[in-house]
């Protein structure tokens, strides 16, 4: 059965959620990672002043508009794909424009905390590195 979609009335994807247990620091990942700007209110507080936003919920914005999401949680397990008894369950892709530009953004990657979790940038049809967050989330950066 084929099911005809009223494109004027479906739900609109409005951002990506990551559980963490440390929002503000992931949050910080993925703004120097990606140049992101925190939504208004949600950036840091000054030295010394307490991280009210930080210790439940951020988000951070695209100039598209687009939105990355950040939920404090208590506990989460770490992935451990691609072997192991916890799987990734979702990732993010991310694309750069070159092999060249691939090898910038993996020390970029590693600077800011992340860590290369498989190498695959001598495949010819897709070059990609796949990573983890801070906080163990898989990511992928590859040449689109």
């Amino acid at each position: 059965m084929i099911h005809v979609v009223d494109r004027n009335n479906v739900p609109v994807l409005r951002q990506v959620v990551l559980d963490c247990t440390d929002a503000r620091s992931l949050a910080e990942f993925y703004r120097s990672l990606l140049g992101l700007s925190y939504r208004d209110g949600d950036e840091p507080p000054p030295a010394g002043e307490p991280d009210e936003h930080g210790c439940d919920w951020l988000v951070l914005r695209t100039e598209a508009g687009a939105q990355l999401a950040f939920q404090q949680v208590d506990a989460l397990p770490e992935a451990t794909w691609p072997d192991g008894p916890v799987p990734q369950q979702m990732h993010l892709d991310l694309t750069v424009g070159s092999v060249a530009d691939l090898r910038v953004q993996h020390e970029r990657v590693l600077r800011l905390g992340g860590r290369l979790l498989r190498d695959e940038i001598d495949d010819p049809d897709e070059p990609l590195r796949v990573y983890a967050d801070p906080a163990g989330h898989p990511f992928c950066v590859f040449v689109g």
